[in-house]
């Protein structure tokens, strides 16, 4: 089980707040019903004295403090409705605290402005990061000492997580949840939460070491091959002939560098492609197979649930779901 912190103070922006708790609450309900027990145990951890306001006059009522002495696995630091270098990310004892944690290896996610906590307490320095596109200047000119990426909504370095908005949160909450617990219950969890408006971490990302972000040139060919004739039946020992490598050593590089084996990485692009023609274009499901590379609309069917949790015509009602239809007299 995952013990997870989700920072609370005054002028918090009620949403940073309040929907990743939501998400992980919604997670905890479909493990519950899956499994019949919990997967993570989320608390607030109050920085102010209680009850806490957030913005728009909200109050939370915290679980515990800096000083219960308990650990936790992951911490949500929501965003600021006023300055973000006001008050708590300048206190001593909230950046020892933090500290502590990502020295033992603890997960931290900052949400919008949330970064300010980040940089006080020296995390960020020699990293990368973003911080809400409001207050990029500032941040630039007050910590020269961190990498600000403008053009990213999301950044990871090691164990630290920056995004620049509760959207892109939501994204990172999403796939954390995928890796921690899996796709099954990620993608669940996100049908819930608006899956049209959803962003895949891998594509919205800037991460040290990201599979996309390497120096391994052979692989990164294969990779925009691969992109580019995503239709095409997978040849592994053409592929590899193209490479220049043997059959087992391009299996080997390409597993090391991107985490999957050619044709797992193949599917993933496929399905991705898949999702956005679901959401995006009318073509039928069985042309939506084909556009993918797969003839056989039932195997289609069956990898498209495998991976996302519904079939391809769920997936796309679901998505469609808010779209407003013209009624034509």
């Amino acid at each position: 089980m995952k013990n997870i912190a989700l920072l609370a103070f005054n002028d918090a922006l009620a949403t940073s707040i309040s929907l990743p708790n939501e998400l992980l609450t919604a997670a905890n309900s479909v493990s519950r019903r899956d499994q019949r027990q919990p997967i993570m145990h989320s608390e607030f951890i109050g920085l102010d004295p209680s009850p806490i306001s957030v913005s728009g006059g909200m109050q939370i009522l915290p679980n515990a403090d800096l000083y219960s002495g308990k650990e936790y696995d992951f911490i949500i630091i929501p965003s600021r409705w006023r300055h973000p270098h006001r008050g708590s990310p300048t206190r001593t004892d909230v950046q020892q605290w933090l500290q502590e944690h990502a020295a033992r290896g603890a997960e931290i996610c900052a949400v919008g402005n949330g970064s300010y906590f980040l940089a006080e307490a020296g995390l960020l320095n020699g990293r990368v990061a973003t911080t809400h596109w409001h207050y990029f200047d500032d941040f630039a000119a007050r910590y020269p000492q961190v990498s600000l990426h403008r053009d990213y909504l999301i950044t990871q370095a090691d164990n630290i997580y920056c995004t620049g908005s509760v959207n892109s949160a939501a994204d990172l909450i999403i796939h954390l949840i995928d890796r921690y617990w899996g796709p099954s219950i990620a993608n669940r969890v996100a049908q819930q939460f608006s899956p049209e408006s959803r962003r895949p971490f891998s594509r919205n990302s800037y991460r040290v070491n990201r599979s996309d972000l390497h120096r391994d040139e052979v692989i990164a060919l294969a990779q925009n091959w691969l992109a580019r004739n995503i239709a095409t039946p997978l040849n592994i020992p053409e592929l590899a002939k193209q490479s220049g490598l043997s059959e087992r050593s391009f299996h080997r590089r390409f597993r090391q560098i991107t985490g999957l084996p050619p044709l797992q990485y193949l599917q993933k692009l496929r399905i991705d492609l898949a999702k956005d023609l679901l959401q995006n274009s009318n073509l039928s499901v069985e042309e939506t197979g084909q556009q993918c590379g797969y003839s056989d609309t039932s195997y289609f069917c069956r990898l498209f649930k495998q991976h996302s949790s519904a079939s391809p015509g769920e997936y796309r009602r679901a998505v469609r779901r808010k779209l407003f239809e013209v009624n034509k007299t």
